[in-house]
């Protein structure tokens, strides 16, 4: 499977996303053009959910977050958030057998502290079961907001200076990041894709967007599916990531990998970053997923 959907793509193993980050957008568009109710717009992205997760896994990414809830959408209409929270519901309680069959590990980031227990018991059972999981991570950002993350991170950085375990010299962004749940749940992200031909991030992952590349696509989310994803990475695939340097750096850092027989984690001749936590990290044991 995994041989087909590298042809589909056009792209070769070394070339795709490790990681990447889909902000689930066009919903209530969608709906609002074929005279629906926002509603109606939601569970058919509900659909494009499970089609892209099946070929996220199929092409071989490590890890896949979906944008599902911000921190902004509580407030919206109450009818449309119940409705919203009753999806999620239905998506944990009727998708846990097949992520469970395919290895797939279950995490989260956002404050889940204020989801409602109908959401909240499937999502602590499924991320329980999952959580020794070895194939591709799905996290689900929920209850989220990337300013809300990094001031949280900031939060705790600053009690672990004032408790003395931290040296103000000391911190930089590689430890600042430390602080970020997604540093530990995730690799970096390589892809941020965007539906419904708006070009803006909404607050989420502000510090994991750094380098990222960017993929806006004019497709509602309604109607993205496996063909969309792949225009996506066969799209990443002929980019040139920089991460800050110049061509010629990246041409010399990988004239000097092959000489040396060394690559780059991402094929690609840019630096490799960090490559993240091994799946095999837990989220069980707590009595509850972690509010990150």
């Amino acid at each position: 499977m995994l041989d087909a959907s590298k042809s589909r793509t056009g792209i070769s193993i070394e070339r795709l996303p490790r990681h990447v980050g889909i902000i689930m957008d066009g919903n209530g568009r969608w709906a609002r053009e074929r005279g629906l109710r926002r509603e109606q717009g939601h569970s058919k992205g509900a659909d494009s959910v499970r089609e892209v997760v099946r070929a996220s896994r199929r092409v071989g990414l490590d890890a896949l977050t979906l944008f599902a809830f911000s921190s902004q959408n509580w407030d919206r209409p109450p009818r449309e958030v119940f409705h919203l929270m009753q999806l999620l519901r239905r998506y944990l309680i009727d998708e846990r057998a097949e992520i469970l069959d395919n290895d797939i590990r279950l995490v989260t980031v956002g404050d889940i502290s204020r989801l409602p227990g109908l959401v909240m018991r499937p999502l602590a059972d499924l991320v329980r079961a999952s959580a020794h999981n070895r194939g591709m991570t799905l996290c689900l950002a929920l209850s989220y907001g990337g300013r809300e993350m990094i001031a949280a991170a900031a939060k705790e950085l600053a009690r672990a200076v004032a408790r003395g375990e931290v040296d103000p010299d000391d911190i930089d962004p590689d430890l600042f990041g430390r602080y970020l749940p997604s540093s530990t749940l995730l690799p970096p992200l390589d892809l941020l894709i965007r539906t419904s031909g708006e070009r803006r991030v909404s607050n989420f992952f502000l510090w994991e967007v750094a380098y990222a590349e960017l993929f806006f696509s004019p497709v509602m989310w309604p109607d993205f599916g496996e063909n969309e994803l792949w225009t996506a990475l066969r799209e990443y695939g002929h980019r040139e990531r920089r991460f800050g340097l110049t061509s010629d750096q990246l041409d010399a850092a990988a004239n000097g990998a092959i000489r040396t027989g060394r690559t780059s984690s991402n094929g690609m001749g840019a630096p490799a970053a960090s490559r993240g936590p091994s799946p095999l990290e837990a989220v069980l044991g707590d009595p509850m997923p972690k509010t990150v």
